[in-house]
Formats: structure tokens, C-alpha cells, sequence
């Protein structure tokens, strides 16, 4: 179940690179939140690990809901502009989008004797990490690069929930805190953006 999920998120991901508008962004970026949370439970049903529980609901509840739903009414309290514009033409994109991933893939396929069955995990979250710094350097728009750094710290999750199978709790409460903290400076960013 757990590579259902992670090829969702995946697609997610990849949706995210052809979304012309702000708010369709910030709603890729709740799906491909919600398909973490999902993947951190799916662990959570395997290993049985109640830190797992609790960063999966959180996610799914903070990053999949609360945070999407803030930068969007944000969005509109600001009266942004609401169509992206990409520095790569589309067609560049759909070339290395691929590219990406499957190096990504290449490249950890002879570690698949030391790691197990980690390692193809660990190239997917690596590719989606290599994927979310594209989207931030390719989009122009603030609001875009603000869901690329978020998508960015989705990636790092997905690499400790897959590759450790699970993260130490602290360190997962220390992350969301860090998230909401970098909310608040998102919303600093998207009134500086709206007033210039």
C-alpha cells in the first residue's frame, strides 16, 4: 500500500510543474501533502510505531488542510496574482521531469544490496527533493517558490519516514514547529509581494 501512496505523491508532484494558477498550487501542494500523511500511516500500520501515528495525523491535518487553506485565504485577502509564470518552457519540462526521476533511480540501483528495499525509496524522495528545488528555481512568482520550499520539506519527510522508517518524534514536532514558523514568514513575504 505504501508504494500506492508514494506513486501518488509522486503525481502530485509532477501535476504541480503544469498548474498555471496560485490556488491550484497550493491545492497540488495539499494533495501531495495529504498522500504523506497517508504514507507515514501506511508505516505506521507495518511497524506499529505510535510516533508515525501521531506525524501522520498531523500532517494530514496541518499540511494537508490547515496550511494550504491559510495560504490561500492569504492569497485573497492580498488580492494576489493569481496566474503562475515559468521560467523553463513546458516542453523543457516535460523532458526533465523524467530525466529526474529516473537518474534519480540509476543512481541508487546499486545501492539496493546495502539498503534493502530502502533504496528505491530513497531515490524517489531524493528525485522529489531534486523536483521541488526545479519548481522553485523555474517559477517567478513568490506564492511558487513558497510551495516549492514547502514541497521541499515534504521531500525531507518522505526520505525519514521511508528510508529510517520513521523519524525520532522530537525531531518530527521540531520540523512541524519549524513549518509553522516559516508559515508565518510566508505570510510576511506574500503582504511584501502584494504591496510592492
Amino acid at each position: 500500500m505504501v508504494d500506492f501512496w508514494v506513486g501518488l505523491y509522486l503525481a502530485a508532484l509532477v501535476s504541480l510543474f503544469f498548474t498555471a494558477t496560485v490556488k491550484r498550487a497550493y491545492l497540488w501542494y495539499g494533495v501531495n501533502s495529504l498522500m504523506l500523511g497517508l504514507i507515514a500511516l501506511s508505516v505506521w500500520q507495518q511497524t506499529a510505531d505510535m510516533a508515525l501515528l501521531i506525524s501522520g495525523l498531523i500532517t494530514l491535518l496541518l499540511k494537508g488542510f490547515l496550511i494550504p487553506w491559510l495560504l490561500i485565504r492569504s492569497s485573497d485577502w492580498l488580492g494576489m496574482r493569481r496566474y503562475l509564470k515559468s521560467s523553463i518552457p513546458l516542453q523543457f519540462n516535460l523532458l526533465l521531469i523524467p530525466a529526474i526521476v529516473v537518474g534519480s533511480w540509476y543512481l541508487f540501483s546499486p545501492l539496493e544490496a546495502s539498503f534493502g528495499g530502502t533504496a528505491r525509496y530513497m531515490a524517489i524522495a531524493v528525485a522529489t527533493m531534486l523536483l521541488a528545488l526545479l519548481y522553485m528555481v523555474e517559477q517567478r512568482h513568490i506564492a511558487a517558490k513558497i510551495v516549492g520550499f514547502l514541497l521541499l520539506e515534504n521531500s525531507l519527510f518522505l526520505l525519514g519516514t521511508l528510508a529510517t522508517s520513521g523519524m525520532p518524534m522530537l525531531v518530527e514536532l521540531g520540523v512541524f514547529f519549524d513549518l509553522l514558523m516559516a508559515v508565518l514568514v510566508i505570510n510576511i513575504l506574500l503582504r511584501q509581494e502584494a504591496n510592492a
